[in-house]
């Protein structure tokens, strides 16, 4: 049987990757943006909603399940890019991050759940990040979003384990995407006491998002993960040494591993 797919935030990036790859094999798929009208030439069906209102979110859900009966398949992709010296961003800020990058997720969930209860089986996929694993200058916030989604997933994989639902995350490293365009970024302050220091990791970021790898290689994990009758847990995709640093981060001296990440920004 065809499964049905609910990417948020698939009007760009890596979750159009997703879907694209996806549709290729013949799932019904749908994607979110906050404005559609942007994509008329997206190659599966794309909804409205904002992944910060509730109301979109229920909205949405229930369309998919009027027209199709039923979601296999949720991946929360939808996110925004933060960066800045803590101590320099705007609380409203750090609040509206976390509205997307945490809160959004969690609400999709709830809505989706339900309709997987009834059905008895599901998979939620939630694209957290090789940044929420490990921390890096002037990403804290971001890290922090990305590490909080992952151990929700993990939680709630044991909650739901008796519903034969699966949570997967799903963490990738630097891809060539538009996040820089979209991420809140505090400015590189004059007087400020961290200004040399985060122009330079603000311009190494960039770098590593522009040398970044094809969001494709997304798509077809994704689709490995939804074929597979026992997925892992946790999935890392990015370059070697991307996928390597979780795993070093526990081997090697805390303070050599810290002067290695530094060394790099």
């Amino acid at each position: 049987m065809y499964k049905v797919i609910l990417i948020t935030g698939g009007s760009s990036g890596i979750g159009k990757a997703i879907g694209e790859y996806l549709i290729k094999k013949e799932f019904t798929v749908y994607g979110t943006s906050r404005d559609i009208s942007k994509y008329p030439e997206s190659k599966f069906k794309l909804l409205t909603m904002d992944v910060t209102n509730n109301h979109q979110i229920k909205s949405c859900v229930n369309h998919v399940v009027n027209e199709q009966g039923r979601i296999d398949v949720l991946i929360n992709n939808a996110g925004v890019g933060i960066t800045g010296p803590l101590e320099e961003i705007p609380e409203e800020e750090i609040h509206k991050h976390f509205k997307t990058n945490l809160y959004g997720p969690i609400n999709m969930i709830k809505a989706v759940l339900p309709y997987m209860r009834k059905e008895r089986k599901g998979l939620i996929i939630n694209i957290t990040s090789i940044a929420g694993y490990v921390g890096s200058p002037f990403r804290s916030v971001y890290s922090a979003g990305k590490a909080a989604l992952d151990l929700i997933s993990e939680t709630l994989n044991m909650e739901t384990k008796e519903f034969k639902i699966n949570v997967v995350s799903l963490a990738p490293g630097d891809y060539l995407t538009n996040i820089p365009k979209g991420r809140f970024h505090s400015p590189v302050n004059e007087i400020s006491p961290y200004k040399k220091s985060y122009k330079k990791g603000l311009d190494i970021m960039n770098k590593h998002i522009d040398s970044g790898a094809d969001p494709k290689k997304v798509g077809k994990l994704v689709y490995k993960i939804i074929s597979s009758s026992s997925p892992k847990k946790k999935y890392l995709s990015g370059s070697f040494i991307e996928t390597l640093a979780p795993f070093l981060k526990f081997i090697l001296p805390q303070r050599l591993f810290e002067y290695i990440v530094m060394k790099n920004y």
